[in-house]
C-alpha cells in the first residue's frame, strides 16, 4: 500500500499544484488545513486521537441508489467519512487503497464517501462504477460541510470510532498505511505503534478553537494572565475580515497563512500589552 501511495504522490506532483489536496470551490484557494496533531510522517507509528471526542454530526443524506445513509447503521464499526470529488486528482489517487481497505476489514469498517462540489449524481455513479468503488457514496450538502467545520480542501477524511465519535481528521492525500494503523488501534487489534491523545482545540472541529490557550503564530508571552484571558476572549468573539466568515481564533487554526487574522491578532495583543495598568483601589 505504501508503495502505491508513493507512486500516486509522484504522479500527482506534476498534475496538482498541491499534492496535499484539491481546493474546494467554496473555500479560499490558499486555505489548506493540516491533519490534527504532529505530522505522522515525523513519527510514523505514533497515532493521535482526540482525548474527548465530539459525536459525529448526522448525515441526513441518501446514497446514489436513493437509500438513506445514517451513521447509526454503522454503530460498532469504525467509519472513515471521506469528502472527495471525481475531478480531484488526490481523491482519485487514494480510491484503490480505500477499496482494498474496505475489502480487508469489511466486517469491522465502513467507508462513506461524500461527493463534494459535484452537480450530477449520475456522473458520480458512473465514475464510481468504473472505478470499482465498494463503499457507500452520497452527495455532500452545504449544510453537511458546515456541520463538519467546513471542508477547505479535498480529500478530507474524518475517522469515527465505534461509538460514533470523531477521533481524527486528515486533510489531503494520506499514506493509506496510517488509516490501517488507526483502524487496527481503534478495533483493539495488534499494530506496530502507540497512541497519543490530544485535546481538540480546533484541529478537528473549528468550533473547538474556543478551547485553545495558544494559537498559531500569535505571541501571547508579553501579556499578563488577565490580559491573555481578554485577548483569547476577543479572538473568539471577533471575526476575521479575510472573507472566511470565521472568528479570529478559528481562522488562525484553519489557515495559518492568513496574513489578515495574523495582523489583527497581533494588533489586539499590542493594544493589551501597552494598555496602562489600572490604579489600585484605595482601601479606607
Amino acid at each position: 500500500m505504501t508503495r502505491r501511495y508513493r507512486q500516486f504522490a509522484l504522479a500527482l506532483a506534476a498534475a496538482c499544484a498541491l499534492v496535499a489536496g484539491c481546493h474546494s470551490t467554496h473555500a479560499d484557494p490558499k486555505k489548506l488545513s493540516a491533519s490534527a496533531a504532529p505530522k505522522q510522517e515525523e513519527v510514523r507509528n505514533l497515532l493521535h486521537f482526540v482525548k474527548n471526542p465530539d459525536p459525529a454530526p448526522a448525515l441526513g443524506i441518501k446514497d446514489l441508489d436513493g437509500k438513506p445513509i445514517s451513521l447509526d447503521e454503522f454503530k460498532g464499526k469504525i467509519v472513515l467519512l471521506n469528502f472527495w470529488a471525481t475531478w480531484c486528482g488526490p481523491c482519485r489517487a487514494e480510491i484503490p487503497d480505500l477499496i482494498e481497505l474496505q475489502t480487508k476489514y469489511k466486517d469491522q469498517f465502513a467507508i462513506v464517501a461524500l461527493a463534494t462540489d459535484e452537480d450530477d449524481p449520475a456522473l458520480v455513479k458512473k465514475f464510481s462504477q468504473k472505478a470499482g468503488i465498494n463503499y457507500r457514496i452520497g452527495m455532500s450538502t452545504d449544510e453537511l460541510r458546515v456541520a463538519y467545520g467546513g471542508i477547505p480542501a479535498l480529500p478530507t477524511s474524518f475517522v469515527i470510532d465505534a461509538q460514533g465519535r470523531v477521533v481524527q481528521k486528515h486533510v489531503g492525500l494520506n499514506d493509506p498505511s496510517i488509516y490501517e494503523l488507526e483502524l487496527r488501534a481503534l478495533l483493539g487489534l495488534p499494530f506496530d505503534g502507540k497512541v497519543d491523545y490530544f485535546e481538540d482545540t480546533g484541529q478537528v472541529f473549528l468550533k473547538n478553537a474556543e478551547r485553545a490557550t495558544e494559537l498559531p503564530d500569535v505571541d501571547l508571552s508579553k501579556l499578563t494572565p488577565a490580559q491573555k484571558t481578554i485577548a483569547l476572549r476577543r479572538f473568539n468573539a471577533e471575526s476575521c475580515t479575510c472573507g472566511c466568515k470565521l472568528t479570529l481564533a478559528q481562522c488562525r487554526v484553519n489557515d495559518t497563512g492568513c496574513g489578515i487574522s495574523k495582523a489583527i491578532t497581533a494588533k489586539i495583543v499590542s493594544e493589551l500589552s501597552h494598555a496602562p495598568a489600572k490604579p489600585a483601589t484605595s482601601q479606607k
